[in-house]
């Protein structure tokens, strides 16, 4: 059975988007180690410019830094659908910036905000569970929307 993304669209129930292709945010929140930052600014830089020309479906890219804590950063992104997710997880620059991340930070913390389908946090799962990056999804209420015109 597919799931389709119904509420608030404005949609009838057949022209519904399916869950695995519905836009949703990624929130990373980095805690660079002491003395390491400007060696993490430059592999943020270096997987940014290879994430804008690699990645289609990565359709906001920010790395940003806490005006409270110099050593604390956030990566916003938002991503077209889930297919551009498990893209951006398995492209080589992420994999070389990820085991760059683990000698240069003390932490990464993952929120996602929208809709996954099944299969697609079941590979979240399996691959930030393998590689100690723990991720929370935020259950969808039935309050909110995206512009689908802009997806079509």
């Amino acid at each position: 059975m597919k799931i389709k993304k119904c509420a608030n669209s404005g949609l009838n129930s057949g022209e519904c988007m399916e869950i695995k292709e519905t836009p949703f945010v990624l929130i990373a929140r980095v805690m660079v180690k002491s003395g390491k930052v400007e060696e993490y600014m430059k592999i943020a830089s270096t997987v940014d410019e290879a994430v804008e020309k690699t990645e289609p479906g990565m359709l906001f890219h920010h790395f940003d830094s806490d005006p409270a804590n110099e050593l604390k950063f956030v990566w916003t992104e938002i991503y077209k659908n889930d297919e551009a997710l498990i893209f951006h997880i398995n492209n080589p620059p992420v994999g070389e910036y990820v085991e760059k991340h683990l000698e240069l930070a003390e932490s990464i913390e993952i929120e996602i905000y929208g809709q996954l389908a099944d299969d697609t946090i079941d590979i979240l799962t399996q691959a930030w569970g393998e590689a100690k990056i723990p991720f929370k999804l935020f259950k969808t209420t039935r309050v909110g929307y995206f512009r689908q015109s802009i997806f079509d």
